[in-house]
């Protein structure tokens, strides 16, 4: 049997998701009760529960159409799964199985390559965040030197305390556990950048907008802003950003992209 048949019951969404049905994958692993296979499945959940990933990402109850005959079907209860999920799936069913065995494989490598690739978008959203970054940094330091900012320090810190929970750059500097020479900037991930960009950007339009001058009213109005961010981080139900994960240094992921671009060019 051919490590292939795993691709051939891939399904993808109107989105270009791919999926798995559990009804297909049970029958492809050698299942012929049901609900033996369902015993695998639910082991899966809780590997997956016990990773911390949410289960209702990888396992979605749906129905199916199968064959009953005279090419007569009926629904029955099914489940989608996503290539993690099969993978915890097949981790979690007999070994002594060939079949089983080809899967363990074949899902082991699927994931590790979608691992890389999605590693790879990170650092392109990473780079190309951290390049908007710089830039707009440039364009408040300079905003808040015409609205008369004595102490960019002070002023920056405010944005910074607004947008994480009163915390100050030395804090966020020593919780994300960085050296002295270390940049938070190239240690945040893009989501956390995207919200700092946000947080920039928003405070440079709000300064001049309101034509706000002085040390004070400017630093506040930085607080006020990127405690606005955080506000709609929570409301969406999103991770504060003191929370997320420290990234590895922005001169890495530019590497990762300048070796993977080489790759693709045969040099």
């Amino acid at each position: 049997m051919s490590e292939n048949l795993f691709e051939t019951i891939k399904r993808q969404d109107n989105n270009g998701v791919e999926y798995w049905s559990s009804r297909e994958l049970a029958r492809v692993l050698e299942y012929t009760d049901y609900r033996n296979f369902l015993t695998a499945l639910n082991k899966a959940k809780i590997a997956c529960d016990n990773s911390g990933e949410l289960i209702h990402n990888h396992f979605v109850e749906a129905n199916d159409m199968v064959p009953i005959g005279s090419g007569a079907e009926k629904q029955v209860e099914s489940i989608y799964l996503s290539r993690y999920a099969c993978y915890l799936i097949v981790q979690n069913s007999d070994p002594t199985k060939v079949v089983v065995a080809k899967g363990q494989t074949y899902f082991a490598m699927q994931t590790r390559r979608q691992e890389k690739a999605d590693t790879l978008i990170e650092d392109q959203n990473r780079v190309l965040l951290r390049a908007e970054m710089k830039k707009h940094n440039a364009n408040l330091a300079k905003t808040a030197a015409n609205a008369g900012v004595e102490s960019y320090a002070i002023f920056q810190n405010a944005g910074y305390q607004g947008l994480y929970g009163g915390l100050t750059m030395q804090d966020i500097h020593s919780k994300k556990q960085l050296t002295k020479s270390q940049k938070i900037l190239d240690h945040m991930n893009s989501e956390e950048l995207a919200a700092n960009l946000f947080r920039a950007t928003q405070t440079d339009a709000k300064i001049k907008r309101e034509y706000i001058k002085g040390q004070g009213p400017a630093s506040k109005a930085h607080f006020d802003v990127g405690q606005k961010v955080r506000n709609t981080i929570e409301s969406l139900g999103g991770t504060m950003p003191e929370n997320l994960p420290t990234a590895d240094g922005i001169g890495k992921a530019q590497t990762r992209l300048k070796k993977n671009s080489k790759k693709k060019l045969g040099i």
